[in-house]
């Protein structure tokens, strides 16, 4: 994850712009979902693609959100690997029984 915010955090460098501000890289978030919500909804839902629009896919759409999260990050200094290690200790520990496991053979 830190090569990943650094290749971004490299290229966002190049720009005098940098990195948008938080409340314009939340609405870039927002409208990063909308399509990837769209496309899900082309693949798995009610709502097939018109003849006339453009192919994108799940993984395009989800490369692009994953690239507006780590700006997102960057631009507040946050570390993606440490909030994620945060994240999973708080799965294994409080939720740790909150789903039904998979038994595996000789439970």
């Amino acid at each position: 994850m830190k090569q990943l915010q650094e290749e971004v955090d490299t290229y966002i460098g190049q720009f005098k712009e940098g990195y948008f501000s938080p409340l314009a890289m939340l609405a870039r978030m927002t409208e990063e979902l909308g399509e990837l919500a769209r496309e899900v909804n082309h693949y798995y839902g009610e709502k097939p693609k018109k003849a006339t629009e453009k192919e994108n896919t799940i993984e395009e759409e989800l490369g692009d959100m994953l690239f507006v999260l780590i700006c997102f990050a960057n631009s507040l200094n946050i570390d993606l690997e440490e909030a994620h290690n945060r994240v999973m200790e708080k799965f294994n520990t409080r939720d740790k029984n909150r789903w039904t496991r998979i038994e595996t053979e000789g439970e």
